[in-house]
């Protein structure tokens, strides 16, 4: 694809304390790889990634193939960047909330950073992932998955445990982040233009976009 050759541009952002591990998290996902030596960001910074996006028509057997551009922004997590980086949660169209499964202060901090998004996101209820990161320090485990699965539950929002280092579950986390976005871009086509979410279409085929989806990233 040329630079501007895509059917979507998406625009996704990843929250979460500092130190979680929002920026090798989303190194892993656009470059495959892991590089343990980054330092905190700060401010505001982003990473791309081109997708297909195959979708389902009405029939039920007609598929076609949407090209997506991902916009994967980076937040500070440091409390002196939250004004600047909430400023940013209405141009989102979809959040990666994130904690460490090794600290139970960040995971005891996703209530906050899911006040926030409430506050400030483009709708009440966004379409939101929540991520564990850092799940092949089994030994420095300090958050247990059931808990981590009772909050997504009590959110209705989807949970993944990932790792960084070994890529476990980082592209299904984006992949059902993606998704979520889609179809509500779609439900969104189906109603006056005045109530679609948050984004942008580089061509007339979102109105063709289908009624059931899945990734082919």
């Amino acid at each position: 694809m040329t630079d501007w050759d895509y059917d979507f541009l998406i625009k996704l952002l990843s929250l979460g304390d500092s130190g979680v591990g929002k920026t090798t998290f989303l190194y892993r996902y656009t470059d495959n790889k892991f590089n343990h030596k980054f330092t905190t960001t700060v401010g505001i910074d982003f990473r791309e990634k081109r997708v297909t996006y195959l979708g389902t028509g009405s029939d039920g057997t007609t598929e076609k193939t949407f090209k997506v551009h991902l916009q994967l922004w980076d937040t500070a997590g440091q409390e002196r960047f939250r004004s600047l980086t909430t400023a940013f949660f209405r141009d989102a169209m979809g959040f990666l909330l994130m904690f460490d499964l090794t600290n139970q202060q960040s995971f005891l901090n996703v209530r906050n950073w899911m006040s926030q998004l409430q506050a400030n996101a483009y709708c009440d209820s966004p379409d939101i992932v929540l991520v564990g990161t850092k799940a092949d320090l089994n030994d420095l485990r300090d958050v247990q998955g059931k808990q981590a699965r009772d909050l997504a539950d009590r959110y209705g929002i989807p949970y993944f445990e990932t790792s960084s280092a070994t890529g476990a579950e980082v592209d299904q986390a984006v992949t059902t982040l993606l998704d979520l976005v889609m179809r509500r871009m779609e439900q969104s086509t189906e109603g006056p233009a005045s109530e679609a979410a948050n984004g942008s279409a580089a061509t007339n085929d979102q109105a063709e976009t289908s009624t059931s989806r899945r990734c082919a990233c």
